[in-house]
């Protein structure tokens, strides 16, 4: 199974220096080399903020203007990018990844925008929203959500989640007597849950890799709201515990 702790492509470490270095606040001309535009809170009928690479949805290539609607399959290529909303849900979707955005079922049209979940089958995703409560769901683990910020990345073998605020409820797939519940501040209990273990022990504790503090307030301003903590402007540097 692939490392999960492994530094991730020199485009995200770019966009986090740049963040790092106050231009997602200042908004200096700088900034607009590495998002695209200044952060800001998208308006209505956009769904998509930044894309780099190959992205498709629905296998369909997609551009700045596409929609983005519950019940859509996207997708990544390697080294590829797409940072995007659907209503209050607002994501960052690394490369190599594959995502089915799951919807109400039977929508009715108040309905036919609300998701109700998320199904990675593979890559990496940060992901918040606020006040909704539905499944994320990966390779090895079924996790229940509700208005929390997350970040997740799965492989055939092992799902890694940290919890960057709220809380969850999370369980091993082919495991039931393997669940936690979990209410975290600021990234207090990242997990690994694996796909084959021993009864009861496929849920173990892991460190905090990949995902920043600087990324998750870049998402939240998208959907016009801000992380529920603060946070120095040089890079987070959250405890790299290990076990």
């Amino acid at each position: 199974m692939k490392r999960f702790d492994k530094a991730d492509d020199p485009r995200r470490r770019l966009l986090i220096q740049a963040l790092a270095a106050g231009l997602f606040s200042a908004g200096l001309p700088a900034q607009a080399q590495v998002f695209g535009s200044r952060p800001a809170r998208l308006p209505a009928g956009q769904s998509i903020y930044r894309i780099s690479g190959q992205v498709t949805v629905n296998q369909n290539p997609a551009t700045l203007e596409t929609r983005i609607n519950p019940g859509d399959t996207v997708q990544t290529g390697k080294g590829s990018e797409i940072v995007f909303v659907i209503n209050d849900h607002s994501t960052i979707m690394r490369g190599d990844s594959q995502l089915v955005i799951e919807s109400q079922p039977e929508p009715a049209p108040s309905t036919s925008l609300l998701v109700s979940g998320l199904r990675l089958l593979t890559g990496k995703l940060l992901s918040v929203s606020r006040g909704r409560q539905f499944q994320v769901t990966t390779n090895t683990a079924t996790i229940g959500i509700r208005g929390t910020g997350f970040y997740a990345e799965t492989d055939p073998d092992e799902t890694y989640f940290c919890l960057c605020y709220g809380s969850a409820e999370v369980a091993a797939l082919n495991d039931p007597s393997s669940t936690e519940t979990i209410v975290t501040k600021q990234h207090d209990r990242p997990l690994y849950i694996a796909g084959s273990a021993d009864p009861g022990r496929s849920i173990r504790n892991a460190p905090f890799v990949n995902h920043t503090d600087q990324e998750l307030a870049l998402i939240e301003t998208l959907v016009g709201r801000t992380p529920p903590f603060v946070f120095p402007k040089d890079i987070y540097q959250a405890p790299r515990r290990e076990y």
